[in-house]
């Protein structure tokens, strides 16, 4: 719940930096394009990259109903999803103190497969208009063969925090007089013109 971490996701190393406003949760998880999501699997701990969509109070994650990650996650095992934006390098004067502008968030939880034919398509339709808005409405829509073959699985966002940095670099006091160029050097994704598909 918003202002009442658990204890995954108090954050403690440098604890100044966790936020647990859901506003904030949310804005981070829906600007992010790819989520990393971490169980574990018959070889170990795994953490792999993917497509996410919010909706509500729930990270909805899909791929092909034999995708093992989505099939572990249906069974019920735990699952922590990581998104991260880079928002700038941070250039101090010693090397020590380098960092960078970051908003993560990280959520637990326990996943369940999305049955309902109903639920399933809206979840499918978060997913696409997070590719591209408006694209669910241009594009055809899936078939029943399709859905068949595709998993799609619910993360409810209850044990959710943020992780925000801004700001300078924090240098030692006596490193202040180095003449060495400290500062932020910001960093954006933006969508550059559309290369349109050479079929046609």
């Amino acid at each position: 719940m918003p202002g009442a971490p658990s204890p995954r996701t108090a954050v403690r190393r440098k604890s100044d930096r966790g936020r647990y406003e859901r506003g904030l949760v949310n804005t981070i998880l829906d600007e992010a394009l790819v989520c990393h999501v971490g169980f574990d699997s018959d070889h170990g701990p795994v953490v792999l990259p993917t497509m996410h969509a919010r909706v509500d109070d729930t990270l909805y994650l899909h791929g092909a109903v034999g995708n093992a990650m989505l099939r572990t996650l249906a069974a019920g095992a735990p699952v922590c999803a990581t998104v991260t934006l880079l928002d700038g390098l941070v250039l101090a004067r010693s090397a020590f103190h380098h960092s960078m502008n970051y908003r993560s968030v990280v959520v637990f939880g326990t996943a369940v497969a999305v049955e309902e034919p109903e639920a399933k398509l809206a979840a499918l339709e978060a997913l696409i208009e997070r590719i591209h808005p408006g694209r669910w409405s241009e594009a055809r829509p899936p078939t029943e063969a399709e859905l068949r073959k595709t998993l799609v699985v619910a993360l409810p966002l209850t044990e959710a925090s943020a992780k925000v940095r801004t700001g300078p670099p924090i240098d030692d006091d006596e490193d202040y007089a180095l003449s060495v160029w400290a500062g932020e050097i910001p960093l954006e994704t933006r969508r550059l013109e559309g290369i349109p598909d050479p079929a046609g």
